[in-house]
């Protein structure tokens, strides 16, 4: 069982910056993929943003550009930059990790973009 505890959720303002990271308690980490999702009230879970174990990314339109996910593998850590944020970025994030057919999931962290 992988445990996955995100932080650095909060409030930003628009056009500002926010970092989330994702420690895995598993030195194995380096294993899996790991995604960032978002679920903003009302709606559907959406993938934000995924990184291969050897580091290759993708990223939804919506944050292209904006935002950067990266890994740690020696901290078995995976982070989230937010730049430029948007009110339409408020939801609550989720880290999630998958080994197919495994896959964890974090609590998840809020991040409310408001001025």
């Amino acid at each position: 069982q992988v445990q996955l505890v995100e932080s650095g959720g909060g409030l930003g303002q628009p056009g500002g910056s926010l970092r989330l990271s994702c420690a895995a308690s598993e030195s194995i980490f380096s294993l899996y993929i790991m995604d960032w999702y978002r679920q903003a009230p009302g709606r559907q879970r959406e993938l934000v943003a995924s990184i291969q174990p050897v580091g290759s990314t993708r990223y939804a339109d919506s944050v292209k550009g904006r935002f950067t996910i990266s890994r740690d593998n020696a901290k078995n850590t995976v982070y989230l930059q937010m730049n430029s944020l948007k009110p339409e970025d408020t939801a609550v994030y989720y880290c999630h990790a998958r080994y197919s057919p495994i896959e964890f999931w974090g609590q998840g962290t809020q991040v409310t973009v408001s001025s």
